[in-house]
């Protein structure tokens, strides 16, 4: 095969894999209980796939070429395990299965299963997000290591015991019944959205692994969403990341620097992306069950709306932060409603509600400076501002949001 035709089969075997690595992965795995061993299984696939797909072409059904050589690749692995008697049942439930499989709607589709177990509240909360970007869509350890600022070392153990965890710990690979599906569904989505927030919120807006990141986020929720249609929530998340990412362009001027949502150019935001997150909103809301990241998302909806009017309606987004604070009474929330009070009612109105959060609760929490520092620069309050601002200066992470802030101080 010539040079660029092997370059096409590669791109292939790329695409495959990241179409199909949670699906066959899950699938393996819900046999065995074991989703190191699938992963290493599927993995052997795939660079059995890199030495003779070049070679011999593209097999018809990819997929199916895939789930059969890591089923053999799995086998064989069990077979040389010492614990044969234990290893049987395993045997016997691979081999039942066909030997050509084709992955078509009815193929058993386990990504599901896997993402709740992923989220199971054995499995540390703090690996929740890292277990599905690698188990559903495949990232490695040292990507992930990056992302949550540990050593890819550090981050390998802690998946290593992870799947551990699920493989000894008798974790079911199962969705919740009807009357645990809630809190676990909740656990999945914190998941996705907190790889989505770390990145969104890359320390330089324009950190490729960032917008990689919050992209797979993105693919997982899709994903999600292809599982369960029907869970008002999973749209409602995927609303608020699309609403997020339309602004992307938006968010730093050429020269790298911040540029905070009310003075961002909306003629920048991506119209497609905001027209997809209205769609996934209006559907979500049709199903008549609020929730939080729906609340979110109608928020930033009401932001879209500068786009198309010029004009912010905060008495709306007032409206629907008083909603998501009787559900979700978090920092970012009351902070968030904060500020939207003081745009609809006025800069005292939005000191009360600042006031009124407990300051211990805050004296780490970045966002809170800001928005009081930049509240007492309106009220003419010039030393406190200054106090708040350099708050806000130190705990800032992100060293473009730190050069806004001292030019807002200055």
């Amino acid at each position: 095969m010539n040079g660029s035709g092997q370059q096409s089969t590669h791109r292939t075997i790329e695409r495959v894999a990241r179409e199909s690595y949670g699906r066959l992965v899950a699938y393996l795995s819900s046999h065995t209980r074991d989703v190191a061993s699938a992963e290493d299984a599927l993995s052997n696939a795939l660079v059995a796939a890199l030495a003779t797909w070049p070679r011999n072409g593209v097999p018809q059904n990819p997929e199916a070429w895939l789930l059969t050589t890591a089923r053999h690749s799995l086998i064989d692995h069990v077979r040389h395990q010492r614990v044969a008697e234990a290893s049987e049942p395993t045997l016997l439930l691979l081999r039942e299965e066909p030997k050509e499989v084709s992955l078509s709607p009815e193929f058993p589709d386990e990504r599901l299963k896997l993402l709740f177990v992923c989220a199971h509240p054995a499995i540390d909360p703090a690996m929740h997000t890292p277990l599905m970007l690698q188990t559903v869509l495949g990232l490695d350890a040292a990507r992930i290591a990056g992302a949550f600022l540990v050593s890819p070392k550090t981050m390998g153990q802690r998946l290593v015991r992870a799947k551990t965890k699920i493989r000894d710990g008798g974790i079911q690979f199962e969705v919740p019944q009807e009357g645990e599906l809630p809190q676990r569904l909740d656990a999945v989505l914190e998941a996705i959205y907190a790889a989505f927030g770390i990145g969104w919120d890359d320390m330089a807006g324009v950190d490729q692994r960032g917008r990689e990141l919050a992209e797979e986020a993105i693919w997982l929720v899709r994903v999600l969403l292809q599982l369960i249609p029907g869970e008002a929530e999973v749209r409602g998340l995927l609303a608020l990341m699309l609403h997020c990412e339309a602004r992307r362009r938006a968010r730093r001027g050429t020269d790298g620097r911040y540029i905070p949502l009310s003075e961002q150019d909306s003629q920048q935001w991506s119209l497609p992306l905001i027209e997809e997150a209205e769609r996934h909103l209006a559907e979500a809301s049709s199903r008549g069950r609020s929730g939080r990241f729906q609340l979110e998302a109608a928020i930033q909806s009401v932001h879209a709306e500068r786009a198309r009017s010029g004009r912010i309606e905060w008495n709306a987004i007032m409206l629907f932060y008083e909603q998501l604070i009787r559900i979700s009474p978090t920092l970012g929330t009351r902070t968030g409603y904060a500020a939207t009070v003081g745009e609809a009612n006025g800069p005292e109105a939005e000191l009360a509600v600042l006031d009124g959060i407990d300051p211990d609760a805050v004296s780490a929490y970045q966002p809170y400076w800001a928005v009081r520092a930049h509240l007492l620069q309106r009220l003419g309050k010039t030393t406190e501002a200054v106090e708040a601002f350099d708050r806000a200066i130190g705990l800032a992470e992100d060293p473009a949001v730190r050069q806004f802030l001292l030019h807002r101080r200055g």
